[in-house]
């Protein structure tokens, strides 16, 4: 949900891209990557912590989104964000895979823990939509906004978030319900619960 409202910038021209890419258009794929490749890969770097490795997601992700075109449906959504929940699900996806697990072992208070949207592109970030989402995020609590990070950009449980924070399962659903209604209520908008 916050993302796609971030990729609300980036989607003026997308409906002649997607046809054209569900026509098979190589060059089509191609102006999609130039428009949304390096979103794709700060977001997947944000959740994989490994370049090599984003950048190999990045590939798949875009294949993956050559060879499902067909089934993309601009009336159910956004094209932007479409691709972008690709690219997180394999993200995600390789974070759950054996080898995922074992390169992403540590903890997060043990790794430089970078801010939120650090990477992103920079006109994203200067539009107003990022800049009132970053607001809303920044008035969550230490622990709200982590909940809300962890089941983002890990795609963690809030069980598996309560193991990884070694607080009670009841404090983490707190700390989650908390965090959805501030952000539903600062944004205005519908947050999922």
């Amino acid at each position: 949900m916050l993302l796609s409202l971030l990729m609300a910038v980036l989607a003026e021209g997308d409906a002649d891209l997607i046809k054209r890419l569900q026509s098979r258009d190589p060059q089509a794929l191609a102006e999609i990557y130039d428009r949304y490749g390096r979103v794709a890969y700060s977001l997947i770097l944000r959740v994989v912590r490994d370049a090599a490795i984003a950048e190999d997601l990045v590939q798949e992700t875009f294949l993956r989104v050559w060879n499902r075109a067909q089934g993309f449906d601009a009336e159910r959504g956004a094209f932007g964000p479409w691709l972008l929940s690709v690219a997180r699900n394999r993200a995600i996806d390789y974070l759950r895979s054996a080898g995922g697990r074992e390169r992403n072992a540590l903890e997060l208070d043990e790794v430089d823990h970078p801010a939120l949207y650090t990477n992103m592109e920079r006109d994203i970030l200067a539009s107003d939509d990022a800049r009132v989402i970053r607001a809303a995020l920044l008035k969550l609590t230490p622990q709200q906004r982590e909940v809300i990070e962890l089941a983002y950009y890990e795609g963690l449980t809030q069980t598996e978030m309560a193991e990884r924070m070694g607080q009670p399962l009841g404090t983490v659903k707190t700390w989650v319900r908390a965090a959805l209604k501030n952000l539903r209520d600062e944004l205005g908008v519908a947050v999922p619960a």
